[in-house]
């Protein structure tokens, strides 16, 4: 019961930001964007914090606890690569898109490449619409496990419940809301998942009887098992089969785009990063400690730190974590609730139906395409047609592989054309979409995302090249 009320009141609080922001919002730009106004603490931790979903307590906890320690190298890359997201994208992408007036990274694309016919604008909506749907699904699916483990109320009640939390104040609130919301459960999750393994580690008397556990079980103890080039290569491969995303998480680049100055965007970068590696060490902990306290293993590994919170925490501490564990769901879901909705409205309604729509038109436009994709995603999360894990691998490799390649050539290449640009994000998504399937069959071991980013940056010079070329021919002549 105890949980419950903790559970109850802390998101009332969430509730009560978004009513008192409710009157704030007076057009798609505040909805969307927040106006360009973030400081760089809100940037920073609204960046990382709607980033780290339920992934972050129940999928990869989950990893560590049935492949050891050499699974953090995932962690690795997504440090890695945010640090290189951070240095070479952000500053770029947050100037160009105040340039061109561009609120999504659709419309920068566009504007980028000068397309009037709205085929890569269409392209990459879709492609976010697409990804992002399934993405969402995870988080309501995280919620849905939450409330039944620990509340014993039916997955249903608990999608439901979670669902309707969300939407009031993404609904309510918009861009703004979201980030302060972030900044706040940001610093309220890291205390809480770096409590956890602190606490037990003092229980069972430090990290050696955890490892002494790990290699029992014949899984990874260290990092480097090998010196092999089939291991190196494996590392290079987990590595960037999570990392390269980052360039591509429209999410993750529209918190980049709201910031006020260009030039905060350093110290934004390094408390971002710090907030990450030490999240992102403590549950690579519980993972490892979850090795320890079930030798036997679990029916469902996704619920391990579920299970080391009822098996050694307080009732009210236990209540904290869940509220810690909906917090990284609910940032994740709020910030990609709000893109998916800005493709619907900015990309297609203003596009194909209301080119002259006023700004109040469109933010109620917004706020009704909220609507929309959080229905969808619902009825996917109903029927529960893969783990957590495997939706967000899936839905962060369709991403990144759609929009990296050609959001990098975009800052850092002028030779690409606009018709480069979109059969790097057509077959970048394609081929995310569909190489799970081929990877099963033949066994390739070559992660989605690694592949679709490969042939996605070929294809973006490639096609730009053919079709430049040709004209230069007809030019000529």
């Amino acid at each position: 019961m105890l949980e419950l009320i903790t559970f109850v009141a802390y998101f009332c609080v969430l509730l009560g930001v978004a009513f008192l922001s409710y009157q704030k919002q007076q057009s798609d730009t505040d909805f969307i964007l927040g106006n360009r106004s973030l400081n760089f603490w809100l940037t920073a931790l609204s960046a990382h914090a709607s980033d780290m979903s339920g992934w972050l307590f129940l999928g990869y906890p989950a990893m560590i606890l049935t492949t050891g320690l050499f699974g953090g190298w995932a962690a690795i890359g997504l440090t890695l690569f945010m640090f290189l997201n951070w240095q070479f994208v952000a500053p770029k992408l947050r100037i160009a898109t105040e340039q061109s007036n561009s609120l999504t990274l659709n419309s920068y694309l566009e504007n980028r490449f000068g397309d009037t016919s709205g085929s890569i604008r269409y392209i990459s909506a879709a492609m976010s619409i697409l990804f992002l749907t399934f993405y969402i699904s995870s988080g309501i699916v995280a919620m849905g496990v939450l409330v039944e483990s620990l509340f014993k109320f039916p997955y249903l009640i608990g999608i439901t419940l979670g669902l309707c939390i969300v939407l009031a104040y993404v609904f309510m609130g918009g861009y703004r809301t979201i980030a302060w919301i972030d900044l706040f459960q940001g610093f309220f999750l890291l205390g809480v998942i770096l409590y956890i393994p602190i606490y037990l580690l003092f229980q069972v008397g430090g990290l050696a009887p955890i490892m002494d556990a790990v290699r029992t079980q014949n899984l990874s103890s260290t990092l480097f098992p090998s010196a092999s080039p089939n291991t190196v290569l494996k590392i290079i491969l987990n590595t960037a089969g999570w990392g390269l995303g980052y360039f591509g998480m429209p999410h993750v680049l529209t918190k980049f785009m709201g910031i006020q100055k260009v030039s905060d965007m350093a110290k934004a970068k390094w408390l971002g990063i710090s907030w990450q590696a030490l999240a992102l060490s403590a549950a690579t902990l519980l993972g490892l400690i979850g090795i320890y306290l079930f030798p036997e293993g679990l029916a469902n590994p996704e619920e391990v730190v579920l299970d080391i919170v009822k098996a050694t925490l307080p009732t009210f501490v236990a209540g904290l974590v869940l509220c810690a564990i909906l917090a990284a769901t609910t940032n994740v879901m709020a910030a990609q609730i709000l893109v998916v909705a800005s493709n619907l409205s900015e990309d297609y309604y203003k596009r194909i139906f209301r080119r002259q729509a006023s700004s109040g038109e469109l933010l109620w436009a917004s706020r009704f395409s909220v609507l929309i994709i959080s229905v969808v995603g619902y009825i996917i999360a109903v029927f529960q047609i893969s783990s957590i894990y495997k939706l967000v691998l899936y839905s962060w490799s369709g991403l990144g592989a759609s929009f990296g390649p050609v959001l990098l050539l975009s800052l850092y290449d002028k030779k690409i054309n606009r018709y480069g640009a979109f059969a790097g994000i057509f077959i970048g998504g394609l081929t995310a979409a569909i190489w799970p399937y081929f990877d099963s069959l033949y066994e390739w071991g070559i992660p989605a995302l690694v592949a679709g980013f490969v042939f996605s940056g070929l294809s973006i010079k490639l096609v730009s090249l053919l079709t430049s070329r040709k004209k230069e021919r007809i030019a000529a002549e």
